[in-house]
């Protein structure tokens, strides 16, 4: 790896770092709840485009990998590993419909890429040595990924490793039809749901978005 490459690969991290910093935080033990910061710069000269923080919900099928993870008679027991943007969500591209729990998966989803890093928060909102309930997932996307107009996103528990990999067949989208009992334990399970007005991610810009999950 050359130095240059190198010293760009920590500055992202860097940069991640204190993008998690910078969310609110919420000392205590409120209910479950998500929030997240979203930043694109331009990967030339690093002038922000694009900056806010907004809130989501935890879908129902959090609840459903919560209880895999906490039971102890053998099954899957997977984390969250990845997040997945997309082009579909409902309504206006300004003004999309808000996101609902019974959300099972993206409505068009573009793309998905591992965490960059994961760091526990403390009281102070700083970064914690040792496991609290205020955990910060943070993806970068570089320029030639997830290029397109995006407007919803969601953190995964995929059934692979593997990103290029989607377990999503028979996961609804359709508040109407959603069925609590459809077994999802080899497929992906969406924890977190986001809409929100689209933004346009060009090639020539390097996405970076921190989730903040406080349970």
């Amino acid at each position: 790896m050359s130095v240059d490459r190198h010293r760009e690969k920590m500055k992202r991290a860097k940069q991640a770092m204190k993008m998690g910093a910078d969310l609110k935080y919420t000392a205590g033990f409120p209910s479950p709840s998500g929030r997240f910061i979203l930043e694109m710069r331009d990967a030339l000269t690093g002038e922000v485009q694009v900056a806010w923080e907004k809130d989501n919900v935890i879908t129902n099928d959090g609840g459903i990998l919560a209880a895999i993870l906490l039971q102890s008679r053998g099954g899957p027991a997977r984390g969250l590993s990845m997040l997945s943007v997309g082009t579909g969500a409902k309504g206006s591209l300004l003004n999309p419909d808000a996101a609902d729990p019974t959300q099972r998966r993206l409505e068009a989803e573009i793309a998905r890429k591992t965490f960059a890093s994961i760091v526990f928060r403390n009281a102070e909102g700083g970064a914690s040595s040792v496991p609290t309930n205020v955990v910060d997932f943070t993806t970068t996307y570089g320029e030639a990924e997830a290029v397109g107009p995006l407007n919803e996103m969601g953190l995964i528990s995929p059934a692979s490793d593997n990103p290029s990999v989607t377990s999503t067949e028979g996961l609804t989208t359709n508040m109407d039809v959603y069925d609590p009992t459809f077994d999802v334990s080899d497929k992906d399970i969406m924890v977190n749901y986001c809409t929100f007005a689209v933004i346009s991610k060009p090639s020539t810009s390097i996405l970076t978005i921190t989730w903040r999950l406080t349970l």
